[in-house]
């Protein structure tokens, strides 16, 4: 079996499969079974990435490899260093979210942190200043791809990765970004629909697809937006992408280091499980549907801050929920291909059958011309 693009050739990989993952392990099994495996930055410190990229250099059996950063265009904050941003907007958090996150845990008698237990402090790559670090550790090794979730690069970032041969990717949720990309320099767009996990749009992927194919040609782009099977991956190149951008079906693979209590829920959940919700970041996320999204879905609660200050408000909140393993309030990005997630299988296998079946489909459509 042979699916190749052009961007198979540029990457030196062997399928159009590019693989957004939380894991490292996963990251590094998806570039030795073919595609081309892209670590999620976000939750890292830098010295935390510089050790996983380490890592990756050892284990992705000498496959290319990319880094996701998150560096969005606009947020919340002032020009200060990581420490005086964290502290100036700690200060822009209103008593009463804080009371409302309290209330909601002690409503589902969620335990407090042990008082030897420190509250989380990082605002990890949620803003230019903690994703600047970032993109400097990936750019010190030997990656292939620099990819950012919100919003256009600085050109400046586009910049030195070109200078460091790094080619660069951005998601996308409409034509009109899409054409901001390809302004600052951008590489690939990622054309990413409602159905996929994370920040996305209110367009769905069978009309963004083209859309942006056609915004930016001969630019290529590919087609994300909960895709898991490889028959979405013919339908992507069939509107004239180039590859697809995969991410939730490797959330239970056998190599993701999923909490069990997590994995199970996305195990039995249906593609009607998810939400797009402002609880994780202040911006609308498809995550899982819990009680705790449901919480701050409530016309009746104190509404989602703006990014970055969101997060600030409850990662010590998500920290004590993963903790106790609350079932009712345990939940994480997904996107809406969580209603075919029902095993956990390697990473490899999941590959391999995505390919025979893109395959397949492609020949069976052969079929139907005369």
């Amino acid at each position: 079996m042979s699916i190749r693009t052009e961007l198979c050739d540029e990457f030196g990989i062997e399928y159009p499969i590019f693989a957004f993952c939380i894991d490292k392990e996963v990251c590094a099994a998806v570039s030795r079974a073919g595609g081309l495996g892209v670590l999620g930055a976000l939750r890292h410190t830098p010295e935390d990435l510089e050790k996983e990229l380490s890592w990756l250099d050892e284990h992705c059996g000498g496959k290319p490899y990319g880094v996701d950063v998150v560096m969005p265009a606009s947020y919340v904050g002032g020009e200060y260093d990581a420490d005086e941003m964290f502290d100036a907007l700690q200060r822009e958090i209103p008593e009463g979210h804080k009371l409302y996150v309290e209330e909601v845990l002690a409503k589902y008698g969620v335990p407090p942190l042990p008082a030897d237990q420190p509250a989380p402090r990082e605002l990890l790559g949620w803003t230019e200043a903690t994703a600047r670090p970032q993109v400097d550790v990936a750019l010190s090794h030997d990656i292939a791809l620099l990819a950012n979730a919100l919003g256009p690069p600085p050109r400046d970032v586009v910049d030195e990765a070109h200078r460091h041969g790094v080619k660069v990717a951005a998601l996308v949720g409409s034509a009109e970004h899409a054409r901001r990309q390809v302004e600052v320099g951008v590489d690939i767009v990622v054309a990413t629909g409602t159905e996929a996990a994370g920040h996305t749009p209110d367009i769905a992927s069978m009309i963004l697809w083209p859309e942006v194919v056609d915004a930016v040609a001969p630019r290529p782009v590919l087609a994300g937006g909960g895709i898991g099977s490889g028959r979405q991956m013919a339908a992507a190149l069939a509107l004239g992408t180039q590859g697809v951008w995969t991410g939730s079906i490797w959330l239970t693979v056998a190599e993701a280091q999923t909490q069990a209590a997590v994995r199970d829920k996305l195990l039995a959940a249906t593609s009607q499980d998810t939400v797009r919700s402002r609880s994780l970041s202040g911006k609308p996320a498809r995550q899982l549907r819990t009680a705790w999204t449901d919480a701050w879905d409530d016309p009746n609660g104190p509404g989602a801050l703006p990014m970055p200050l969101q997060f600030m408000l409850t990662a010590e909140a998500v920290y004590r929920i993963y903790r106790a393993e609350h079932p009712d309030l345990m939940g994480m990005p997904v996107g809406q291909i969580v209603g075919r997630m029902n095993e956990v299988r390697p990473t490899a296998e999941v590959i391999e059958d995505m390919v025979r079946e893109c395959s397949d489909t492609i020949e069976r459509l052969r079929g139907l011309t005369s």
